[in-house]
């Protein structure tokens, strides 16, 4: 972990436990970071130490995943969104500008339809406003409904790499398999199953939140047309368009994906000031 990194373990009032870890100046606009579906904070590492330190980044590892707590239910979209919720009243956060990727993402549109006063400001990376009819998510359910532990290291590395259109540092991606190995086989089936029972298309238009969209155009799971749903129903979203990157931005075009990021949250910041 790099020497400017401060890491944690956050204890809800639930019980279970959240390691994280942040970046910056403490005092400055707080940045959630929700991990994408069997990731940790560990996703967000690359990225981390490229925002400024006007930007105080966290990532946390959501419940059932990395090293954090695994609670026998509770994988439901609106159960990620409260742990995250309760996180911000541990870390005496009021609002955030709350970003995610993928299932993370899907979370993040939760907190923003459920706990408004909480958030300051959306970026939704890899998204969709749901997944029925997708058939990505359809075929990995029908190999993850018969899951059992161990998961396999294969299948890990494979579904890790299907998220990518560039390459990334081989040890990197590595570490991203480490990390979905360590979520046990029911929290895959639980946590995808979640996603998939849940459709927040109706609900989008209660966003009021300022919100960035980011989507790679080589994105093998959720297409273009996902993305302007979200456009079109949440008010005034704004669309930032990764033309050789997948579905994990942050990993394929880190440097960027930072720039991009931390310019909107200063923009929250600024106008937080001016109001």
């Amino acid at each position: 972990m790099s020497d400017n990194l401060r890491s944690y373990t956050i204890t809800l009032d639930n019980g279970l436990w959240l390691p994280c870890v942040e970046h910056g100046n403490p005092a400055a606009t707080p940045l959630l970071l929700l991990h994408g579906y069997t990731d940790s904070w560990r996703s967000f590492e690359p990225v981390l130490s490229k925002f400024p330190a006007s930007v105080r980044a966290i990532a946390f590892t959501q419940r059932g995943h990395g090293e954090a707590g695994k609670s026998a239910e509770g994988y439901a979209p609106r159960d990620f969104a409260s742990d995250a919720v309760a996180l911000l009243d541990k870390l005496g956060i009021g609002r955030a500008v709350i970003a995610g990727h993928s299932m993370g993402s899907f979370v993040a549109q939760r907190i923003a339809i459920d706990h408004a006063d909480r958030v300051a400001g959306l970026v939704l990376e890899g998204s969709f406003p749901a997944t029925m009819g997708n058939a990505s998510v359809d075929e990995l359910w029908r190999e993850v409904e018969h899951f059992t532990d161990p998961v396999d290291r294969d299948f890990a590395l494979a579904f890790q790499s299907s998220t990518l259109a560039q390459p990334i540092p081989s040890a990197l991606l590595e570490t991203f398999v480490d990390e979905s190995l360590k979520t046990p086989a029911r929290v895959w089936k639980h946590a995808l199953r979640g996603m998939m029972d849940a459709d927040h298309t109706a609900e989008l238009t209660l966003i009021r939140a300022p919100t960035l969209v980011m989507w790679g155009a080589a994105d093998a799971f959720f297409p273009r047309s996902d993305q302007d749903v979200l456009l079109a129903r949440i008010p005034g979203a704004e669309l930032s368009l990764y033309h050789r990157a997948g579905h994990s931005i942050h990993w394929e075009e880190p440097l960027r994906f930072a720039s991009d990021v931390a310019a909107f949250v200063e923009a929250r910041t600024t106008s937080q000031q001016a109001a």
